[in-house]
């Protein structure tokens, strides 16, 4: 894993303060996970907000980086929208400042990032694409909706076998002020933060922690 991740890391793990409520609202993922990895079967999880532009992205790059971190086998994060957009240029901005490698695969409209977070570990493909893209699964994930307005909009998630909703407070709120630096780091960290208390929470027999 990359220096600069494993700083971030550092940072995160020694500040998880999270409430009685968002621990609440972050156990049934962990239930999920832990079933899975109980019953030996992979665990696919498909992060889903409106436009998949930022909170998804986030929620998907950090959850791999967790799974990774703590050793839980056979862990695939993706996400979607109910809308196709592109990934905000903030987000991958973000990203690359806490630690990660983005590297811009196609320049579209839609642009396509392989973002990695380590030298041995497969990229993670960003773009942004609708929950239901070929790129996604099919069957058998969990849904985790991480915006409200993609939880309101969108009752029936085709094919997921678990709908959780995760929300968090949208950075744009933020674009355009002195403060959008600040806000996107802040929010992305807050995610990563909670990724990490949800695989931290997770036991296998081998769970070898680094």
């Amino acid at each position: 894993m990359f220096k600069k991740i494993k700083e971030t890391i550092n940072a995160i793990t020694g500040k998880q303060n999270l409430s009685i409520e968002r621990k609440a609202m972050l156990n049934p993922l962990i239930q999920f996970i832990q079933d899975k990895v109980d019953s030996g079967y992979p665990i696919n999880l498909n992060f889903i907000c409106t436009h998949n532009s930022r909170r998804s992205h986030l929620s998907q790059l950090w959850a791999q980086v967790a799974a990774s971190f703590y050793t839980i086998p056979m862990v695939n994060c993706y996400s979607g929208g109910t809308e196709e957009t592109a990934l905000f240029p903030k987000v991958a901005e973000t990203l690359a400042s806490q630690g990660f490698a983005i590297l811009k695969i196609a320049d579209t409209d839609n642009p396509i990032y392989a973002i990695k977070y380590s030298d041995n570990e497969v990229p993670v493909i960003g773009f942004s694409k609708k929950y239901y893209d070929p790129f996604n699964p099919v069957s058998g994930f969990a849904a985790i909706m991480t915006c409200s307005q993609a939880d309101d909009g969108c009752p029936f998630i085709s094919g997921a076998e678990k709908r959780i909703p995760i929300t968090f407070e949208d950075p744009k709120v933020s674009d355009g002020t002195p403060e959008q630096t600040s806000v996107y780091a802040e929010r992305s960290l807050e995610i990563a933060a909670e990724m990490f208390y949800v695989f931290s929470n997770i036991k296998t027999s081998t769970c070898n922690r680094s």
